[in-house]
């Protein structure tokens, strides 16, 4: 008699599909959207906001892109450098504490960071080495709630002990990530485990470049440009997948650590921090499919077989071009051309830089040219990002990670503000399609 062979897996797709018809007839905010792409208000916020439009009369018309932290435009806050200052523990300060400090709240802010890099005896050893992970994302999300059981006030939700634990993940999360980076070469690759302790007065990017390079060399242009990288990601509104998820978890009463290691689950996703994956590998082939990154009618050709789904990984999609709220610009994609730029000229990169300047301007031409359409569509962040962290040899694994090391900051300051304002736990509805109650079947019948 033959054996029967069984599977789990065979109805998954059956079971669980619903007919999209659905989602117009109840009518359903998919993925919290309006249906002109805008978000679903859910709550109120003092501490960023994301501009990229405005609704005149019922229209959605574009515009620049606008970023402000507290009530401060982004340009304002990453303009002029006369006094070389690095900016990220600044922003951090604003997002956490609610306004621009004074030198000596600065001071003491980077006193209490550094006082704080040290992580619990044993963790990197017990923690890290012992248990690598193939992903930096999951080990990160995993030291943060190892790091509850260091703690022996965990459940305290005082606000003293949310900004403490706050500033100390701040602190801790960038050792962490190069540490967890070098664990995973050396189980999974088969290179050295490098372990340098972190420097007392290092800046946040300083930290993170001198623990990463091996010789721990770098010019004080690379800290600064990776400093500006770590601001442009440390907020970015509530509405975005990550910090929602802070929030809905912080709604909860559940614990900051379990929050913000929902927050890092979150932008692991390929649809979210994750993206850069995806911008990186399409610029790759780009590049070696077009003989010559000057021509723009080649460069253009190639960005249409991407558009009609013949080539890189055929979704249509251009990676690194759109986004949720943009339209006109991304000030994050602004500022950072800018920087990418001055960093490039007179290198070997400046070639690569200009071909992304190419694609940035001529995708929405070539959109609108294979299909008809024309939408307002700018550079993202994701465009530029993965080009400056391989300027400052800084290794693809690492690319999330330190977003999710800027944007601790941004999780952090939407926390308090959940514990403080939120009062209702977040539950949104969901409509049931299937009418009435089935009939039971006893097993022997079935």
């Amino acid at each position: 008699m033959e054996e029967r062979k069984l599977s789990l897996y065979d109805n998954i797709t059956k079971v669980n599909s619903v007919d999209p018809e659905l989602y117009e007839r109840y009518p359903v905010k998919r993925g919290l959207r309006n249906s002109d792409g805008s978000g679903v208000i859910a709550g109120i916020t003092n501490i960023s906001n994301v501009h990229g439009y405005v609704i005149s009369e019922g229209d959605k018309i574009a515009d620049e892109g606008k970023l402000t932290l507290r009530g401060y435009d982004l340009y304002d806050l990453l303009s002029g450098d006369e006094n070389k200052r690095f900016r990220y523990e600044e922003i951090a300060y604003l997002l956490l504490m609610g306004d621009l400090p004074t030198q000596e709240q600065l001071d003491f802010f980077v006193s209490r960071l550094d006082a704080h890099r040290e992580l619990p005896d044993g963790f990197t050893a017990s923690k890290i080495m012992s248990t690598p992970s193939p992903d930096i994302m999951n080990l990160l999300a995993r030291s943060v709630l190892v790091l509850y059981a260091d703690d022996p006030n965990a459940e305290d939700r005082s606000y003293e002990h949310e900004i403490s634990t706050a500033v100390t993940l701040i602190s801790r999360l960038p050792r962490i990530m190069v540490l967890a980076y070098y664990a995973k070469q050396a189980a999974f690759n088969g290179k050295s485990m490098i372990m340098h302790r972190f420097i007392p007065g290092e800046s946040t990017a300083e930290t993170i470049l001198s623990m990463l390079r091996p010789d721990r060399h770098y010019t004080e242009e690379e800290a600064r440009m990776l400093d500006i990288m770590m601001c442009l990601h440390a907020e970015h509104g509530g509405g975005n997948n990550s910090t929602f998820t802070c929030r809905v978890l912080s709604s909860s009463d559940t614990d900051p650590y379990s929050a913000y290691a929902g927050a890092i689950g979150s932008l692991k996703g390929s649809k979210h921090g994750g993206a850069n994956h995806q911008v990186l590998a399409m610029q790759k082939e780009i590049k070696e499919n077009v003989s010559d990154w000057e021509n723009e009618d080649e460069v253009a050709s190639y960005i249409a077989k991407i558009v009609n789904k013949e080539a890189f990984d055929h979704t249509g999609l251009i990676y690194g071009m759109g986004h949720a709220v943009y339209t006109k610009s991304d000030p994050r994609a602004v500022v950072l051309k800018k920087f990418a730029t001055k960093m490039a000229e007179g290198t070997e990169f400046e070639a690569e830089l200009n071909l992304l300047k190419l694609i940035e301007r001529i995708s929405p031409e070539v959109i609108l040219q294979e299909k008809g359409t024309k939408k307002d569509m700018c550079a993202n962040v994701d465009m530029y990002s993965g080009f400056v962290y391989t300027m400052l040899d800084i290794p693809e694994d690492l690319f999330t990670p330190l977003f999710a090391c800027g944007r601790m900051a941004g999780w952090a300051a939407h926390r308090f503000e959940e514990l403080v304002n939120g009062k209702r736990i977040i539950r949104p509805a969901y409509k049931n399609t299937i009418r009435g109650t089935k009939p039971y079947v006893p097993i022997e019948r079935r």
